[in-house]
C-alpha cells in the first residue's frame, strides 16, 4: 500500500447510513482498491486488487 492514501479520494456506500453506523470506505486507484475504517481513520487502511474487489462486490450483492 502506498503510504499516500491521505491524498486519494474516499467514498462509502450509498448504502451507509447517516448515523455513524459500522462503514467502511473505499478509494479507487490505478492498481488497486483501498479499504478503510470509517470510524477510525487514523488506523492503516488496507488495499485489495481491483479484480479481487469486483468478485467480493458481486459476492455481498447477493447476499
Amino acid at each position: 500500500m502506498s503510504s499516500g492514501t491521505s491524498e486519494l479520494a474516499w467514498f462509502k456506500s450509498s448504502y451507509s447510513g447517516t448515523q455513524g453506523d459500522d462503514c467502511v470506505e473505499v478509494a479507487i486507484a490505478e492498481q488497486v482498491v483501498h479499504v478503510r475504517d470509517s470510524k477510525d481513520v487514523t488506523r492503516p487502511a488496507f488495499a485489495i486488487g481491483r479484480a479481487e474487489w469486483v468478485e467480493f462486490t458481486r459476492f455481498a450483492a447477493q447476499r
